[in-house]
C-alpha cells in the first residue's frame, strides 16, 4: 500500500492541513493498515448521504472515546469533485483524522482508473500490501458498521488481539478496579497474622526461665 503514495503528498484533514510528503512520513502512517480509498464528489447526492455514516464509522473504530486502542485503519478521501472549493466543502463532513490528495494532483482520476470506480461513492479497501479486500465497501458499512472491520482483519491477515469495542472492555475494567483493594485486603491479613505469630513468640519466650530481671 506504502508504494501506491510514495512520492505523493498526502493532506491531513486538520485545521492546519498538514502534509505528509515526506518517505519517512508515509511509510508511517500507512505501513500495516488497512486503506479505505473514498472515491467521493460534494454535488453527488449519494456522497452527500453517505458522509455522515462513513464518518461515524470511521470515528468508532479510531476514535479513543470509542476504543481502547485506534484500530489500524487509515481513510483517503479520493476527491472526484469539480473544484477545489467543493472539494474543501466536502471535506467539511468528513472526519478530521482523515487524509486526502491535494486537488491539483492528476493521481486522483488515475486511482480511478486503476480501481475501476464507476459508481459513487465508492470505498475500496486495500490490505497492507496494496490487494483489494473489497471493490466497493460502501454497502458493508452501512449494514454491518464497525463490525466489518473485523472482517477485513481477519480478510488482511492483520490480527490485532488488542482492539477491542469499549464494552468489551467493561468486565476487565471492574475486575481491575477491585484488584488494588484486594491487594491491599491481602496485604492487611498478611500484617495481622506476622502480628499474631510475633506476639505467640514473645508469649513462648516469657513462660520460660522466669520472667526477666523482676521475675
Amino acid at each position: 500500500m506504502v508504494d501506491l503514495f510514495l512520492g505523493k503528498v498526502l493532506v491531513k484533514n486538520n485545521k492546519d492541513k498538514d502534509e505528509l510528503d515526506t518517505e519517512r512520513e508515509i511509510i508511517l502512517r500507512l505501513q500495516n493498515r488497512i486503506l479505505m480509498l473514498f472515491f467521493g464528489s460534494g454535488d453527488c447526492e449519494r456522497c452527500q448521504d453517505f458522509a455522515p455514516t462513513l464518518k461515524a464509522f470511521f470515528k468508532k473504530l479510531t476514535d479513543e472515546f470509542y476504543v481502547e486502542r485506534s484500530a489500524q485503519l487509515v481513510l483517503l478521501y479520493i476527491s472526484l469533485d469539480t473544484s477545489e472549493d467543493q472539494q474543501e466543502k466536502f471535506l467539511k463532513e468528513l472526519p478530521k483524522r482523515c487524509l486526502f490528495l491535494p486537488y491539483e494532483d492528476p493521481y486522483r482520476k488515475e486511482l480511478g482508473v486503476m480501481f475501476e470506480v464507476e459508481d459513487l461513492p465508492t470505498v475500496v479497501v486495500l490490505r497492507p500490501d496494496c490487494s483489494v479486500l473489497s471493490p466497493n465497501a460502501v454497502k458493508e458499512i452501512c449494514t454491518l458498521g464497525p463490525d466489518c472491520f473485523r472482517n477485513w482483519q481477519e480478510g488482511a491477515e492483520l490480527i490485532d488481539r488488542n482492539f477491542m469495542m469499549n464494552e468489551e472492555f467493561d468486565e476487565s475494567k471492574m475486575r481491575s478496579m477491585t484488584d488494588p483493594i484486594r491487594r491491599l485486603k491481602y496485604k492487611v491479613e498478611d500484617k495481622k497474622k506476622k502480628k499474631k505469630k510475633d506476639d505467640d513468640d514473645d508469649d513462648d519466650d516469657n513462660n520460660d526461665g522466669g520472667g526477666g530481671p523482676w521475675g
